[in-house]
């Protein structure tokens, strides 16, 4: 079943960029798209089953079945694979070359068996892959492989979804109006795909392939009616929709952000023995600020950091938000012991050129995180400044303007 067709290096950054845009938190757990990943392990028939996104460092598993994975390097993953090609099959993962030693393979839980989808966006960018795994042998027929395509496709639309629901959130004002028909119109159709969903699961096994492929191809047509309907509410003439002065669904405080990226990026520092630290050192704890890609660009910094600096290194992320007259500023120090970068590679860096490197212990990336990271701050009127001695570590220091809330 494996697809050669590679894509090519833009692609794959086209693919990054729009992962960056959809602000997914990977921290936050989805009842639906749990249901989904079981949904694909039972018309597998395999032990297992993910749904990840891939960022130019980390592979994020937004959902598991099976096995509670949560992350793990681009690096290490089968779906780095996968998301360059149409589909991947790995029949016997211990005689692939490239994951005959991985932990997974080796050690617990002994994987065998692969195949993974893309998880292909509408532009055609791949941003992650729906994955299906065991311990044992795995036959997957051409009718299963188009079940569970039909179900990529489902959780590319759910993440759309959210994406423009929260841009909605971004623009609703104190209009009852609108908010109501916001809620009227959506919840039928919502209601009917988680409850369609859940009659699978709940009739998985008295129920016929046949079945199956009808209830997945419903979901489907379902969640795209949900798309355009979202997209008729933002682009009404009716309603009148303003930009919103205040967002309290939208925000973080220095407090969140500091837990996520402890939360988020912990694991990878472990993984090296890394003293990681994040700390709030000025400004108020409490006080809100958009969340509009912030974790997007602070996330890229400090998985660059971990992967550049070498065991029993440092990162230390330092939060702090500025009151200035008329706006706020959150600024984000993000400091390592690690290799550190040459004048011609900060240069690279903020001409968007891509600076790809191997890290300490052998990490390889895609070469696209630190671009991304400038096309985010850009895209926010923030700036980033770059110190660093090769040899002696990098010291990055982001500021984001931002609306006082």
């Amino acid at each position: 079943m494996e697809n050669t067709d590679l894509l090519t290096e833009e692609k794959l950054l086209n693919g990054q960029l729009q992962l960056s845009e959809y602000d997914v938190d990977y921290s936050v757990s989805n009842t639906y798209l749990q249901n989904l990943s079981k949904l694909a392990a039972s018309i597998a028939g395999t032990e297992i089953s993910f749904i990840n996104l891939l960022d130019s460092y980390t592979q994020w598993t937004i959902s598991n079945y099976g096995f509670p994975l949560t992350q793990m390097p681009v690096e290490d993953s089968v779906c780095q694979y996968t998301i360059r090609q149409e589909q991947l099959e790995v029949k016997n993962l211990a005689l692939d070359d490239r994951f005959s030693n991985k932990d997974y393979v080796t050690g617990y839980p002994k994987l065998k068996y692969y195949f993974g989808i893309p998880l292909q966006t509408e532009e055609g960018n791949n941003i992650g892959a729906l994955c299906v795994l065991d311990k044992g042998d795995v036959e997957l027929t051409n009718e299963k492989v188009l079940q569970l395509k039909a179900i990529a496709n489902e959780i590319v639309s759910r993440l759309k979804i959210e994406h423009q629901m929260s841009l909605l959130k971004d623009k609703i004002t104190t209009s009852e109006k609108v908010q109501k028909k916001l809620a009227h119109d959506i919840r039928g159709p919502i209601g009917g795909v988680i409850g369609l969903s859940q009659l699978i699961l709940r009739k998985a096994e008295n129920i016929t392939r046949e079945q199956i492929t009808q209830y997945v191809s419903l979901i489907e047509k379902s969640s795209t009616s949900l798309i355009d309907l979202v997209n008729e509410i933002l682009n009404t003439d009716n309603n009148v929709i303003k930009i919103a002065t205040t967002d309290e669904l939208n925000v973080f405080n220095l407090s969140i952000l500091r837990e996520k990226l402890l939360r988020l990026y912990t694991p990878q520092a472990i993984l090296k023995n890394i003293e990681y630290h994040v700390q709030i050192t000025d400004g108020n704890a409490e006080a809100g600020f958009s969340k509009s890609k912030v974790l997007q660009i602070a996330g890229n910094v400090i998985s660059n950091a971990i992967k550049f600096t070498p065991h029993f290194g440092k990162v230390l992320v330092e939060l702090q938000l500025q009151d200035e007259p008329h706006f706020n500023v959150l600024q984000i120090n993000i400091t390592d012991s690690g290799v550190g970068l040459t004048k011609d590679n900060i240069k690279e860096l903020m001409e968007g050129a891509s600076v790809s490197q191997t890290g300490t212990s052998g990490e390889k990336g895609f070469g696209l995180g630190l671009n991304i990271v400038k096309h985010l701050i850009d895209s926010l009127h923030g700036t980033i400044n770059i110190n660093s001695t090769p040899g002696k570590g990098t010291a990055f220091e982001i500021k984001l303007p931002q609306k006082k809330l």
